[in-house]
């Protein structure tokens, strides 16, 4: 079942055409990695992905439902709804620093979702606990350290019961050894079968956990396909360039 499908996609700010083109096919329970240079589009694809930026032409679907074409909003009311169905982690964890770590976590469901406040609270500590951050919902966010509180924006993603996961650059704001802690959570989502959408820098992590890869250059996708054959067997040489600066 296709969850997301965008068709070509363009989005530019000013005289800077930084999407060009686009079209990809996200399926049900599907992990998909973005890579890619500095630059190259990935972060604007997934803000134009989620709505966060309207794109300027071209048509994003969810679950075969049109949200925009060209620049417009086909239901603003479906668009409110459907935006409940994703769970968004940034680089800077943005959690809320006067609210403990479980207020963080259950604030949405219960002001968005309307969720009961004992059954939200109760979700969000089995959340936690699946973090290994039970012992911290207490705590306050100035409290932890980079990999927990990138942890608990995980927990507070999932909280929402989202239908795809969408992760940018989950890592990039974390020294190596934190790094792991994340990788580590999202491969246990992905034995899940959650579906996924990730713009990473981790190479590795992108050929072991990804059932399929997206390489985007210049605004524009170079190549994608299977995680192993798009990584291990790369067939442009803008690929094969930027994966050298890599160690497999």
């Amino acid at each position: 079942m296709k969850i997301l499908e965008i068709s070509n996609l363009s989005k530019s700010f000013g005289e800077l055409e930084v999407l060009k083109d686009i079209s990809l096919t996200v399926e049900k329970g599907q992990v998909v990695s973005i890579i890619g240079p500095s630059g190259s589009g990935k972060s604007t694809l997934l803000r134009c992905a989620t709505m966060l930026e309207k794109a300027d032409s071209g048509v994003i679907s969810y679950e075969g439902s049109v949200m925009i074409k060209d620049g417009v909003y086909s239901d603003k009311a479906a668009i409110k709804e459907i935006k409940k169905k994703f769970g968004l982690v940034f680089q800077n964890f943005n959690l809320f620093p006067h609210m403990s770590i479980l207020r963080n976590v259950t604030e949405a469901p219960i002001q968005v979702l309307g969720v009961e406040k004992s059954k939200a609270e109760k979700e969000g500590m089995e959340l936690l606990e699946k973090m290994g951050l039970a012992d911290k919902a207490k705590a306050y966010p100035c409290q932890l350290s980079g990999g927990q509180q990138q942890r608990v924006s995980i927990a507070r993603a999932l909280a929402m019961h989202p239908d795809v996961l969408f992760f940018d650059e989950p890592t990039s704001a974390l020294d190596p050894e934190l790094t792991g802690e994340i990788l580590k959570v999202i491969k246990e989502l992905a034995k899940d079968k959650m579906t996924m959408v990730i713009v990473t820098h981790e190479m590795i992590f992108a050929r072991e956990v990804s059932d399929y890869v997206i390489f985007m250059n210049g605004g524009v996708i170079v190549e994608q396909g299977e995680a192993e054959q798009v990584i291990n067997s790369p067939k442009t040489e803008r690929l094969k360039a930027f994966l050298s600066k890599f160690t497999a």
